[in-house]
């Protein structure tokens, strides 16, 4: 498989996954419908759009209305299944991790081939696989993963872009690099789900 179709299919997958966990999320909320499909399509697609507009690349759904489609069709098949069976609250975080593992890579590996240098690539890949779950937690009224009590979260996105690179650059092939990232993010996202893994927080101490 050639790098442009591992991108091409992780990033539908990504969008696929992120919309699901926008539409688990929203039923805490007991959102109807549009609510959720809302809360759905800006999980799945803020992210990338957000990392496009910085690179100044063509807004990837804009390019290929397909993404937006998978948006959208994940979105009303995961609200009736929802409706029809009960789902545990915590259940979205395996695919929120399994997302933020999928549009890390794609976001960072767009930004090397806009020929962005490697940290901000590597910074491309965080905003893009971070920034659709913010909007989703900022829409359902919910403090962000990514700001809570250190956990790892965008780290690990972060450790997983950075070792993509790293790998890419010690002379392996950018579809087997990608893979290594992918595994490294969601590794380390559950497992800091599993262990609640932290980094250390800005904490001041007491006075006596």
């Amino acid at each position: 498989m050639s790098i442009e179709a591992l991108l091409y299919w992780v990033g539908m997958a990504a969008v696929a996954v992120n919309a699901l966990t926008g539409v688990l999320d929203s039923g805490r909320k007991h959102m109807d419908l549009i609510g959720a499909l809302l809360v759905a399509v800006a999980t799945a697609l803020g992210g990338g759009t957000v990392r496009d507009l910085l690179l100044q690349r063509n807004v990837f759904w804009v390019v290929d209305q397909t993404y937006l489609a998978a948006a959208l069709g994940t979105a009303v098949v995961t609200f009736f299944v929802a409706r029809a069976c009960r789902v545990p609250p915590r259940l979205f975080l395996i695919p929120d991790a399994i997302g933020l593992a999928l549009f890390t890579i794609v976001g960072t590996q767009v930004a090397l081939q806009w020929h962005a240098p490697w940290l901000v690539a590597s910074l491309m890949g965080v905003i893009t696989g971070a920034v659709g779950g913010v909007l989703r937690d900022i829409l359902c009224n919910d403090v962000p993963l990514i700001f809570l009590q250190g956990e790892l979260y965008a780290s690990a996105a972060w450790v997983g872009a950075l070792t993509m690179i790293a790998v890419q650059e010690a002379g392996v092939a950018p579809v087997y690099a990608s893979w290594a990232g992918m595994t490294i993010v969601l590794g380390l996202r559950l497992a800091a789900i599993r262990f609640r893994l932290v980094l250390p927080t800005l904490a001041q101490p007491k006075r006596s």
